[in-house]
């Protein structure tokens, strides 16, 4: 949703620039009723994004806790990785990604990690397999997933020594890409 919101902005800007008179031309400036209503859209549509994306880290951090289960997608049976990336993008935001974290990483939008924004997914490299685990970034370097047997859902940093050498990259979820 970010993303789109984002190329529609971008797509407005670029449209408005192209279409701009020449300097020595302007026409007189528009009544600020009418430039206040384009920037409330924009405001608006900005505004929308993240929220939802809001919605779904603090809906996630509802789950802090509830075991791991190999092959698990619930909260009343616990979730692995993937399920519980799966089952928070369900819940908050109404997109269905596939259901395992390669697949996943396929499904999304390539990101830098300098580029990381709350809700984004990380990917790590846990068993000598790229995006072998997923979680959820939930801003300043930290991330909420479920990591492994015997172990619940929590927020871990990335800098830590083992996430570090793990990082696998970063994606985006885009409502386009998330029902493919």
């Amino acid at each position: 949703m970010r993303q789109t919101a984002l190329a529609v902005l971008v797509l407005l800007f670029a449209c408005a620039a192209h279409a701009a008179p020449p300097q020595d031309r302007l026409p007189a400036d528009p009544a600020p009723a009418e430039r206040g209503g384009f920037m409330n859209r924009i405001e608006h549509a900005s505004h929308a994004v993240v929220d939802r994306t809001s919605d779904l880290v603090i809906g996630a951090m509802g789950f802090l806790g509830v075991p791991y289960k190999r092959g698990g997608n619930n909260a009343e049976t616990g979730f692995d990785c993937s399920g519980f990336v799966r089952a928070m993008y369900d819940k908050s935001m109404g997109l269905l990604l596939p259901r395992r974290a390669e697949e996943q990483a396929a499904a999304t939008q390539k990101i830098d990690r300098s580029e990381l924004q709350p809700g984004d997914l990380v990917f790590f490299n846990t068993m000598r397999r790229a995006f072998s685990h997923v979680g959820i970034y939930v801003g300043d370097g930290k991330f909420i997933h479920s990591p492994r047997s015997g172990a619940e859902v929590r927020v871990e940093s990335m800098n830590v020594g083992y996430w570090q050498k793990r990082f696998n990259g970063a994606r985006r979820v885009t409502e386009a890409r998330a029902g493919e």
